[in-house]
């Protein structure tokens, strides 16, 4: 796939920053998601500026080499949740958080550490194209779920389900519409047209929702931009420091034992070998994208090291462990912007967003059925990344072709295995169960089917 920007290129001060507010909007909405789930007092903003800084940092290990985006993870949902289950208050509940992020972070630091001496043959043999191509696919199959229960959600309560998938359809057509047909601007933008056509349809229906007092007509719901004009926007209002981790962390430091260290190990370190998987799955395919490798250059040690330290990062700000999105490599596959300095930006944005009220407020206005179309693209766009990893993969070997319907199926199946409070992901068993497959099979050399 020809890019329009590659690695290195920096478009203009003005297009970057449009560029940077599209990535900002692909990752937003899962971003923001896992300190929703978990609760517990964790901050939205905080979690956003720990994602910009974890990615600043993820920059900085990987050599400006490699254009992803790192936001919070939702492998490590279950883990963070223990972390709060397990302690006696809440404030050593987030110091649990910082704790298991580094102890994650050690992991890949561990890994990286290896991969260093040893090479990356080995992972090479381990998971090859028939196995990593089906595995990327499942990471956007798996969440197409997500896409359509979004598609199909208002912002407001009783707001009607084929209304909300009309806005989404809008914002959906939009986009592929640019993407395909428009101009450089709009091909390298489809996102932000699309969310500006899905909201205003959103807001159209909306106006007439209150107009004829029709609950299912009100789409969007902008109480929180309304509230911040009722009160009047000051310097406090539009300025609002986010609630740091670390400031509740410290205050739990005391409440904190070696019994519930060890209980934070064990529900963070298993995690962290099996997201190492989904790492390699992720910048697999942006070198497939992209068409560099880069798990030889800058490394995968340094997209490990980046990863890891990233994560320990964003974890001591805003909580959640980050992993590199699917989102944004779709973005840059989809805008076929692979300029780092879009990413670079996208991170000093998401951190001075962070302390703006009303940009956030803006933000959390947008409809989730909007947001669901842009992520029917979003997602699609990974699994058909996957599936052309397989392209020069013989499927008519038997091998090869068991190979492939086991992560398949394994993945779009949901087989997730439970291990006390270690959950291991649909994507990750399926990954182990392919590549278990392609190693016992990999004395068969050739068995075709007949035709």
């Amino acid at each position: 796939m020809k890019m329009i920007y590659t690695v290195e290129d920096r478009p203009k001060f003005g297009q970057v920053i449009v560029f940077a507010f599209q990535q900002l909007l692909a990752i937003m909405a899962a971003t923001i998601a896992v300190p929703m789930i978990i609760g517990n007092g964790m901050s939205i903003a905080a979690a956003l500026f720990g994602a910009g800084v974890g990615t600043l940092v993820y920059v900085l290990f990987t050599k400006a080499k490699s254009p992803v985006f790192l936001g919070s993870s939702f492998a490590f949902l279950g883990s963070m949740g223990a972390a709060f289950a397990g302690a006696v208050s809440a404030q050593a509940g987030f110091a649990g958080l910082i704790l298991g992020a580094v102890f994650a972070g050690l992991v890949y630091v561990v890994i990286a550490l290896l991969v260093k001496f040893v090479g990356v043959g080995w992972l090479n043999k381990l998971m090859p194209p028939v196995v990593i191509g089906p595995t990327v696919a499942i990471i956007g199959l798996s969440l197409a779920g997500n896409a359509v229960g979004d598609l199909q959600t208002s912002n407001v309560k009783g707001g009607a389900t084929l209304i909300a998938v009309l806005c989404g359809l809008v914002t959906l057509i939009t986009v592929t519409v640019c993407s395909t047909y428009g101009k450089k601007m709009a091909r390298l933008i489809p996102f932000i047209i699309g969310i500006l056509a899905g909201f205003a349809t959103a807001a159209i229906f909306t106006a007439i929702g209150y107009a004829a007092d029709v609950d299912a007509l009100k789409i969007a719901d902008f109480s929180k931009l309304t509230a911040l004009v009722a009160d009047g926007v000051t310097v406090k209002t539009f300025i609002s420091v986010p609630d740091f981790t670390f400031v509740e962390a410290f205050k739990g430091v005391k409440d904190i034992d070696g019994a519930y260290i060890a209980s934070i190990a064990v529900a963070y370190i298993p995690v962290a070998l099996v997201v190492f998987a989904e790492h390699v799955a992720d910048h697999k395919n942006i070198s497939s994208i992209i068409e560099r490798d880069l798990l030889d250059k800058p490394g995968l040690h340094r997209t490990l090291l980046g990863d890891g330290v990233g994560s320990m990062v964003g974890a001591f700000f805003g909580g959640c462990p980050n992993t590199t999105y699917g989102e944004s490599v779709a973005c840059v596959a989809i805008t076929r912007n692979a300029s780092v300095v879009t990413i670079i930006t996208t991170a000093c944005m998401a951190i001075v967003i962070s302390f703006l009220s009303p940009v956030i407020a803006f933000l959390s206005s947008i409809p989730s059925c909007v947001m669901g179309g842009v992520c029917m693209a979003l997602y699609g766009f990974i699994a058909v990344s996957g599936l052309k990893m397989l392209q020069p993969v013989d499927l008519n070997n038997n091998r090869n072709l068991f190979v492939a319907s086991t992560i398949l199926i394994a993945g779009i199946g949901g087989l997730a295995l439970n291990f006390g409070k270690v959950t291991i992901t649909s994507i990750a068993t399926a990954l182990i169960l392919g590549i278990l497959v392609n190693t016992i099979l990999s004395g068969k050399k050739e068995d075709k089917t007949e035709e």
